[in-house]
């Protein structure tokens, strides 16, 4: 739990170890909420508490409310009131976890809390009878802002209780963020049998429609005499409360009378989530037959389709709107001849199913808890500004996916996905770009993972050599040069990113003497090189920066800004402060050098010229708080547009080394707060609204454009990354 003074926001819900799927939701809310916050502000809970609860809650949670007691909820509103840390409540609603008719209780505490409440609703009830209209009307009365997961309940609330629009905000059902993989891989771990298996979880009650799945697998087995249904999950326990395991009785004498015993497994128990994941994602089909049409949100469908995998669904809310041809299949309610033809339709089709699955996994990976809790806080921050949800704490230091790109020779330099692909081969560019992310990771921690890597690296840029400290970008798979590529691309920049990447590891006095060494005899020459490319210039003045005190680099040094000061005069005019006559990328790379030889050589003009064109980039890139680098489509060319999708990794971290440079030299905590807010990029503080930085991995996925992310995650986006959060 965060520390005592820290802001709090106080979630009002069901939370476990109560088994109730909102209580799930709201344990993965706060879970991800505070990890992305905690320390600047957090959530706790005030937890609904029944009989069925018989174990402590966990740390987060405040206190309780004693569901059917209604001097509960008043006491309880008195307690956040009186507590200056509270600054909002959220309240996780859902009529049958609190006390009284359709949840009456609960408008007591509503009309007494005098903090702001915004309400999620999990369900939001088509064609409402008056007490239903009452009770939704007093949650919209004290309710600052309305919450729903899908577009079908916000149209609820504007035509069936005439909600203004403004108040309702959507977002969506969380789910874990999870690398995809194959069903195949998921069976070997939990030693389950390489065969069909279809699955349907969470809590059993009548509602979910079982028996009809059941009904269609007799079909299913005589194509299919393998495939294996888990039914994953207990009974309710308030169904269990108020009759036992009758259900789950019926149905196991319905598999019996269908003969159904060996293709038919019933797991009596609550998952935890890692486990329940697994599960999953050894699934092949899964299947959600809930009998209710007005369902707003299934939490165990999203799970599915955020696994990967495609699902057959009966005709509810939410189904109707996420589960498409390109999805899965949705079937009439109660009908087990539809779920048959469903069911043998895709078992036939393997191709088809990895076509939905994968369709499932790329169009729910806005739906990640850090992308959901980044949502929430942008509601908290909007009713409660003493939240600040540009504070985010920032993640550790992984390097798993680098790791996962390398081989013995070198790093790779594409992803599908996660998956290295060998395919596209090598480039000194990546290997220079990893070499220096792998140093400063091993000057700060020593750890041995680096330093293997950091060997690879120097070996690749060796093979790279053809001597006078010049190098080949371009390797193939088969470990050859590939001429074709480079002599068709200038080697300028990549060779100066090489130069500075050996000129860093010489400089890494923690860094084994062999190894300096090594790069030393590599770099030494390339020293009689005199760049024209403007970034060229700038790797290579930032990496003599590194060996500033040796004789005759200052020189070098001075060479080279006077270079880039000489394209800045020639190009800039009024409202166009830049080197060149278009800005591309890793803009903010050229001014960092010009501020680098200024510490280096105390010419006034260098730091003059790069504080005024960093002014100038900050000018067109931060955008009302967060960071708007220049697009790849279309860059932005003088008295032009910017183009501002195609936004890639290299040019928020390229801003994140300029801005701490110029922290250092002007101590302006101007630019301090801007380093943070590029960063921030990485972690949902974009156009999109959503993570590139991928938890899971620890890599990067490979930029964003107008609608969704790229979710590759090449080499240059991850040690992108990388290096700029070795500086934070």
């Amino acid at each position: 739990m965060a520390e005592s003074k820290t802001p709090l926001i106080a979630c009002l819900s069901t939370y476990p170890p109560r088994e109730c799927g909102i209580a799930t939701f709201s344990q993965d809310l706060v879970t991800a909420y505070n990890n992305l916050f905690s320390p600047h502000n957090a959530m706790g809970v005030v937890a609904m508490h029944n009989d069925t609860v018989d174990s402590k809650y966990p740390v987060e949670v405040l206190f309780t409310i004693d569901q059917q007691d209604q001097q509960s909820y008043i006491k309880a509103a008195d307690r956040l009131n009186s507590d200056e840390q509270i600054l909002l409540v959220n309240i996780q609603h859902e009529f049958g976890i609190f006390g009284g008719d359709w949840g009456e209780y609960l408008e007591i505490f509503l009309q007494r809390i005098n903090k702001p409440v915004i309400t999620t609703l999990h369900t939001v009830l088509p064609n409402p009878d008056q007490k239903v209209i009452g009770r939704m009307n007093v949650l919209v009365k004290y309710s600052a802002e309305l919450v729903v997961m899908t577009e079908r309940s916000k149209q609820i609330l504007l035509s069936d209780y005439k909600v203004r629009a403004s108040k309702i905000t959507i977002i969506p059902h969380g789910i874990h963020p999870q690398l995809y993989h194959s069903s195949d891989e998921a069976k070997k771990e939990l030693n389950l049998p390489n065969v069909p298996m279809l699955t349907t979880f969470g809590l059993l009650s009548e509602g979910k429609g079982i028996e009809y799945i059941l009904q269609a697998l007799p079909e299913v087995v005589k194509k299919y005499p393998e495939v294996q249904y888990f039914l994953i999950g207990k009974t309710h326990p308030g169904v269990v409360k108020q009759e036992g395991e009758r259900y789950r009785d019926s149905l196991w004498q319905l598999v019996q009378q269908l003969g159904l015993q060996k293709n038919v497994k019933f797991i009596d128990r609550y998952f935890d989530v890692p486990e329940l994941l697994q599960y999953l994602q050894a699934t092949d089909i899964y299947i959600s037959g809930s009998l209710n049409p007005n369902q707003a949100v299934s939490g165990t469908l999203t799970y599915a389709m955020g696994v990967g995998r495609p699902v057959v669904a009966t005709e509810f809310s939410q189904a109707k709107e996420v589960v498409t041809n390109e999805t899965g299949i949705l079937v009439p309610f109660r009908d087990p001849p539809a779920y048959a033809n469903a069911l043998i339709g895709l078992l036939d089709n393997a191709e088809l199913r990895k076509h939905l699955g994968k369709n499932a996994y790329f169009q729910t990976r806005h739906m990640t808890w850090p992308n959901v809790a980044l949502a929430y806080s942008k509601s908290f921050a909007a009713k409660a500004p003493e939240v600040g949800s540009q504070h985010k704490s920032i993640p550790p230091i992984k390097l798993d996916h680098v790791t996962a790109l390398t081989d013995d020779f070198g790093i790779f330099q594409f992803a599908q996905l996660h998956v290295r692909n060998p395919q596209s081969g090598y480039t000194l560019d990546d290997n220079a770009r990893a070499l220096m992310v792998v140093t400063k990771y091993y000057q700060k921690s020593q750890d041995q993972e680096a330093l293997r890597l950091l060997q690879i690296y120097l070996n690749f840029i060796e093979a790279a050599a053809i001597g006078n400290g010049e190098f080949r970008n371009y390797f193939t798979v088969q470990r050859k040069f590939d001429e074709a590529a480079n002599l068709r691309d200038s080697l300028e920049d990549s060779n100066a990113r090489c130069l500075q990447a050996l000129m860093w590891v010489w400089g890494a006095d923690l860094v084994p003497k062999e190894l300096r060494e090594q790069a030393r005899k590599l770099y030494r020459p390339g020293l009689v090189n005199e760049f024209r490319s403007p970034r060229a210039a700038a790797f290579f003045i930032k990496g003599m920066y590194s060996l500033r005190k040796q004789a005759g680099i200052p020189e070098k040094i001075r060479r080279h800004c006077d270079f880039l000061v000489g394209g800045y005069e020639a190009n800039r005019s009024e409202g166009w402060e830049w080197f060149e006559p278009q800005l591309t990328y890793s803009n903010a790379l050229i001014p960092e050098a010009l501020l680098l030889g200024y510490l280096a050589t105390k010419q006034d003009r260098f730091l003059e010229v790069g504080k005024k064109t960093l002014d100038f980039l900050i000018e067109q890139t931060f955008v009302e708080g967060r960071y708007v680098g220049i697009g790849q489509d279309g860059w932005f060319a003088k008295g032009g547009k910017k183009a501002t999708f195609d936004q890639q990794p290299e040019d928020p971290a390229a801003m994140v080394h300029a801005l701490k440079t110029m922290y250092r030299i002007s101590k302006d905590a101007k630019y301090k707060k801007l380093m943070y807010v590029a960063f921030n990029w990485f972690i949902g503080d974009n156009v999109l609204g959503q993570f590139v930085y991928d938890s899971v991995t620890g890599g990067s996925y490979d930029g964003i454009s107008e609608n969704q992310t790229n979710l590759n995650q090449g080499a240059e986006s991850t040690l992108s990354y990388l290096s700029a959060r070795l500086l934070m």
